[in-house]
């Protein structure tokens, strides 16, 4: 797992990385911070639309976090796919696994908004005996996923129920 650390902020990883600022317990997400920047996020793995991380803390074993966002229906997936494939910008874009500028647009245009408001849209858990959420193992994962974001911005996609397989799939047998 590659540490924590963002040079250059794609415009996705900062709105994911925005939230975490909105976020009043600063301490607590800056203990975060240390740990996604020390390599204790030891993995993430994503099961449908839900992320699982394992995260090293003071126990001998690493403590379980998971984390999910709301998915989007079936039929909201299908209106917002059909909405990108009407400009050739967004599947060009997305076939070369770049994510468009405006893509938020799309959503937005379907009543849907890509990002969560508030943390308190992003459901969370974690085996540590902390019971603030998020604890500080949560927030290390919060960080990783923006470095994760950074490198595949389909990623946030997945959390909202939909893989990058699905989608560019789904884009060429429209746009055929």
């Amino acid at each position: 797992m590659t540490n924590f650390q963002v040079e250059t902020r794609e415009w996705w990883v900062q709105r994911w990385l925005e939230l975490l600022d909105s976020y009043r317990f600063k301490k607590r997400l800056e203990r975060g911070r240390n740990y996604a920047r020390e390599g204790n996020v030891l993995s993430i793995d994503f099961t449908e639309a839900q992320a699982f991380a394992k995260v090293q803390g003071s126990d001998v074993e690493p403590y379980q976090v998971s984390l999910a966002l709301e998915p989007f229906t079936d039929e909201d997936w299908d209106f917002v796919i059909e909405t990108m494939s009407q400009k050739a910008i967004y599947s060009a874009q997305l076939l070369a696994g770049e994510m468009p500028d405006n893509i938020e647009e799309v959503f937005t245009a379907n009543g849907l908004s890509l990002f969560p408001f508030t943390l308190s849209d992003v459901h969370s858990r974690c085996t540590c005996p902390d019971k603030a959420n998020p604890c500080k193992h949560i927030a290390a994962v919060y960080y990783q996923l923006g470095t994760r974001f950074s490198e595949d911005p389909f990623v946030i996609f997945q959390l909202r129920g939909r893989t990058r397989e699905q989608i560019l799939e789904r884009l060429r047998e429209i746009r055929i």
